[in-house]
């Protein structure tokens, strides 16, 4: 009976919920974006060392170029969809930086509230059992 009344006067209580949650993992996902782009930046830099390494070969060696054509093709699409990778990261990073401090706003905004109802409800009730008293 109590949780229906608690739930009446506190309709926002499972956005609440979803919001301390929120921000409790916000970190975590932040962290893990910078973790994805170190990485991601350092296999970029050994793909470039490792490109460098065999078109030093190609040059030194006297390798023709058709027998590592293949491992060309590869080392670049990697370059490619890595660097793309770090792109996306670091967007997925500055999302979080910006929304960041707007749904740490919102959670103190959402936290007056509830406090403000319960307040309210605290006086209705010390109210309506003074008027009881009478």
């Amino acid at each position: 009976m109590e949780k229906d009344k608690e739930s009446e006067n506190f309709p926002l209580k499972s956005l609440h919920d979803f919001l301390s949650e929120l921000d409790k993992e916000w970190a975590k996902f932040r962290t893990a974006s910078l973790i994805g782009i170190i990485t991601s930046g350092m296999l970029i830099v050994f793909l470039i060392f490792r490109f460098l390494s065999l078109l030093w070969r190609i040059r030194n060696l006297g390798l023709r170029f058709t027998e590592v054509l293949d491992e060309i093709v590869f080392i670049v699409l990697i370059i490619a969809f890595v660097s793309y990778e770090i792109y996306l990261l670091l967007r997925q990073h500055k999302f979080f930086a910006r929304w960041e401090r707007r749904v740490a706003l919102l959670l103190n905004l959402e936290e007056k509230l509830i406090e403000e109802a319960e307040e309210k409800t605290e006086k209705d009730e010390d109210h309506s059992s003074e008027s009881n008293k009478k």
